[in-house]
Parts: structure tokens; C-alpha cells; sequence
């Protein structure tokens, strides 16, 4: 009996290991996508990124299964701390990516997307945990720098941005639905947590995500 205790200790151990990885591994593949995006001089508009309430990263959307016309991601949620939402960055959130629409655009490659949360509503839709763009929060391309300036829609909740073979711009995703990865974020932050509380701070930002966070409130510290 103690073998078999020992040996499905061993196993949780393991399988927990595996699933840290993947969450280390998600938080930096997102914060190299935003890295990237944010350095090029054609990226996401500095100014839109002043204006917005939350980022979400999905790094390497792939379609699953040739033919199928679905894909599936996993990123990280971040939203701006305080009672409006204007403050610092705060601690991430596992988010999930489910859409039918974008099978003809990915085809075999893999695209990186990038979403402004630009309005309260979009953000309150976010944090709710299940949004389905054009149902219940409304989203289109995200403008170029050219244009980000003239930009000001209270319209549009959701701006998006996509990335795929090294080039960048503003892509439409459909009716995507997105939903809090609850599972992932027990992982992260070592008990049941919810999103509201993430973003509210009542936990701190883990090791593996401060450097995405610290990279967020250097080049936007706070709302304008």
C-alpha cells in the first residue's frame, strides 16, 4: 500500500511539473509576442495602447485537424489595476481562444493575436469568463499607426491585432469565443482563484509572469 502511495505521489509530482511547464512556457512565448509587437515602429499604436483597459496575447494559434476549419489557443489576460481600470498592469490571467472562422486563414502556419480591450464593457464581457465577439462585445481590425491617431470609436469594444510569417497588422476574428482557463490559473497561483480577484490583486504576480508585467507598465504605465 505504501509502494502505491509513493508511486501515485510520484505521478501527481510529475504530471504537476508537466503543467507548470506549459503554463512557464505559454507566459513567455506571450511576452515575447508582445515584445516583439511593440518594438516594431509599425506595431500596435503606442496611442491605443494608452487607451486600453486589457491586453490579451495568444501566442501560435494553430488549426486543429486539416479540413476541420477550427482553431484553438491559449494566452494570458492582463488588465489595468484600480476601481477604473488606470492604473499599473496587474497579475495575468490563463485565457483560452476557440474560434470556427479562422481555418482558411491559418492554414498549416501558425498566427500570434493580440486584443485591446479598448471599452468597461469589453472588459467586464473579459473578466466575466465566456465572451463571444459580435454577440456579446463588439470588435473589428485594429488600426495601423497611420490611423490609430483618429481613432475613437466607444463602438468597438475589442481591437485586434495578428501576426503570422512576420507579418503584422489588424485582423478580424470572427465570433471567437474566449473563456477564462480556470484550471491553468489554480496551477499558476496555487489555489482556486477567479479572474476579478487576479485582476483586483489579490494575489501577486508570479515569478515566470514579471517580466511581462513589468514590460506592460514600462512602455504604458497608466491610462490616458
Amino acid at each position: 500500500m505504501k509502494k502505491l502511495f509513493l508511486a501515485v505521489l510520484c505521478l501527481t509530482l510529475a504530471l504537476s511539473a508537466v503543467a507548470q511547464d506549459k503554463l512557464d512556457k505559454r507566459i513567455a512565448e506571450s511576452t515575447t509576442v508582445l515584445a516583439n509587437i511593440l518594438d516594431k515602429p509599425n506595431g500596435i499604436p503606442r496611442s491605443l495602447l494608452n487607451k486600453a483597459e486589457c491586453v490579451l496575447v495568444y501566442p501560435g494559434v494553430k488549426k486543429v485537424g486539416v479540413g476541420l476549419g477550427v482553431s484553438y489557443g491559449r494566452g494570458v489576460l492582463l488588465c489595468r489595476s484600480g476601481k477604473t481600470m488606470d492604473g499599473n498592469w496587474g497579475a495575468p490571467v490563463m485565457y483560452t481562444l476557440d474560434t470556427s472562422s479562422l481555418g482558411a486563414q491559418l492554414g498549416s502556419t501558425s498566427t500570434d493575436y493580440v486584443l485591446l480591450v479598448m471599452t468597461e464593457t469589453g472588459a467586464d464581457k473579459i473578466l466575466s469568463g465566456d465572451l463571444k465577439l459580435g454577440t456579446n462585445a463588439t470588435a473589428a481590425a485594429g488600426p495601423a499607426a497611420a490611423q490609430a491617431s483618429g481613432f475613437n470609436d466607444p463602438k468597438i469594444d475589442i481591437l485586434t491585432y495578428s501576426r503570422a510569417k512576420g507579418l503584422f497588422a489588424g485582423a478580424s476574428l470572427g465570433s471567437a469565443s474566449m473563456g477564462a482557463d480556470n484550471k491553468a490559473d489554480q496551477q499558476l497561483y496555487g489555489k482556486t482563484v477567479d479572474a476579478v480577484e487576479i485582476i483586483r490583486g489579490d494575489v501577486p504576480v508570479p515569478a515566470t509572469a514579471k517580466l511581462l508585467v513589468e514590460m506592460l507598465n514600462k512602455v504604458s504605465p497608466k491610462k490616458m
